[in-house]
């Protein structure tokens, strides 16, 4: 019966430089009882191979065992372990591997290859023993896919998006509320509530599932011209707000209809042109930094096409800015002319600016460029998708929810309701009156009488 023994390692081998007999150390070596002629030749290769692995190891161990000059079984590697010189009619036992091809296997166990007697290997080696080791799940990744700006969008988009969705209520639901500046201001809320909607389902789609091709260009034209419609507006209300302050005209003398067909007429002659431009151009895709959340669609991506929309926008704002010094210039002039104190005269003039910026989309220009590396740029990207994404939150609250106007309207028809509530009940709270106003007195006549001419705030708002 074979002997099952751990063979000899190369680090084991001891190579006597000195027989005893007094002769030179250069002279004839023994290796574990065998004889070698070179022994400084074998210490070198063993040298190389304690450096060495796998099968480079096994190779520089043949090389070695060459010029040992008994029968054994070589150094051999079969593509898992390395087995090494095992003496003949020996089971070479090693430990099992601890990892392979990144599973991880019970080295407690043991290979075994079995040596025969002439010195060759068997053709088998038993890695049965070898079992693979059960891993724990891996821990879920907490990295977040969405990057922070985008994040802050989402929020603020949605924010903006209920504010905007009750503002438009409001105005349209009361009669009291009904004029021109309120429906160019409705039209406003319109674009900011699509765009914001259109930007939540895209975002919310490429997300959990993959866009079709023609859904994909379905979706990505209706936000670029509902964003650039968003701006068109913009440019409507500066318009409006220019011919009542600086031209001294009534802002009746321009009909709805062509304010609408600046609003909504303008943008698709542009998004049109682009749409039909698109297919033909590819896309500027950035693969040195690409972003965590990736775009499948094409359209999506950037491209020296987009500036047809782009353009467009931007000369809108460079208008609304214009119309904004305009407007303010006057209303300072007028302030100054007015019998009041000088520093409520700035705090005024301050007011409307302050009031005038989201309206007339001056946010954009403020973060239309910054700092694309760094912790500046991580700081610029948050700031401005805070100030974007809420933007239209902000809009609605000074032009509605803050207006004097919408509030005093409110409060009048809840004053009425409870009234009405309290007849039918029979509960009438005689010690509160309900505001009652004449005829040339309502709430709609001073809407229409009331101009900005007059007044910094209430009219702007």
């Amino acid at each position: 019966m074979a002997n099952e023994t751990m063979p000899t390692s190369p680090t084991a081998v001891a190579i006597a430089a000195d027989d005893g007999s007094g002769g030179s150390p250069f002279g004839e070596a023994n290796v574990t009882g065998i004889s070698v002629e070179n022994p400084s030749l074998v210490e070198g290769l063993l040298a190389l191979a304690m450096n060495a692995s796998g099968a480079e190891r096994c190779r520089l161990q043949q090389q070695a065992e060459e010029l040992l000059q008994d029968v054994a079984c070589p150094s051999f590697f079969d593509m898992v372990s390395c087995w090494p010189r095992t003496p003949p009619g020996t089971l070479a036992v090693l430990p099992c591997f601890a990892e392979l091809k990144g599973v991880q296997y019970d080295s407690s166990q043991n290979a075994t290859r079995f040596c025969n007697v002439d010195g060759t290997w068997d053709n088998y080696t038993d890695y049965d023993r070898c079992e693979h080791l059960e891993q724990p799940p891996p821990l879920p990744s907490f990295e977040p896919e969405i990057e922070l700006p985008t994040l802050i969008y989402f929020v603020g988009y949605s924010i903006s998006l209920a504010a905007l969705v009750l503002a438009v209520a409001v105005l349209v639901y009361f009669k009291d509320l009904r004029c021109l500046r309120n429906t160019i201001h409705v039209n406003l809320f319109l674009t900011y509530i699509m765009s914001s909607s259109l930007w939540i389902l895209i975002l919310s789609l490429q997300i959990t599932v993959k866009l079709e091709v023609a859904g994909c260009i379905f979706l990505v034209t209706l936000f670029h011209y509902f964003s650039t419609t968003n701006f068109f507006w913009m440019l409507v209300e500066g318009l409006y707000l220019y011919m009542l302050v600086v031209q001294t005209f009534s802002g009746d003398t321009l009909r709805f209809r062509k304010y609408a067909i600046i609003g909504w007429g303008g943008p698709l002659i542009f998004v049109g042109a682009w749409a039909i431009a698109k297919p033909f151009f590819g896309s500027v895709s950035n693969l040195e930094h690409p972003s965590k959340l990736e775009i499948e669609c094409s359209w999506m991506r950037e491209s020296h096409i987009d500036w047809i929309i782009q353009g467009p926008s931007c000369a809108v704002l460079v208008i609304n800015l214009i119309f904004l010094l305009r407007i303010m210039w006057v209303l300072i002039t007028k302030l100054r002319s007015a019998n009041t104190v000088e520093t409520r005269q700035y705090r005024k003039a301050s007011k409307a600016l302050l009031v005038l910026i989201p309206l007339l989309g001056i946010t954009y220009l403020i973060v239309i460029y910054g700092p694309v590396e760094g912790v500046g740029s991580h700081i610029f990207a948050i700031t401005r998708a805070i100030l974007l994404s809420t933007q239209g939150f902000v809009v609605s609250l000074l032009y509605c929810f803050l207006n004097s106007e919408v509030r005093q309207t409110l409060r009048h028809h809840f004053y009425r309701w409870r009234d009405e509530r309290n007849i039918l009940s029979g509960k009438v709270n005689n010690h509160h009156r309900r505001p009652t106003f004449s005829k040339d007195n309502s709430p709609r006549s001073r809407t229409e009488s009331t101009r900005l001419t007059t007044t910094t705030s209430a009219p702007l708002i």
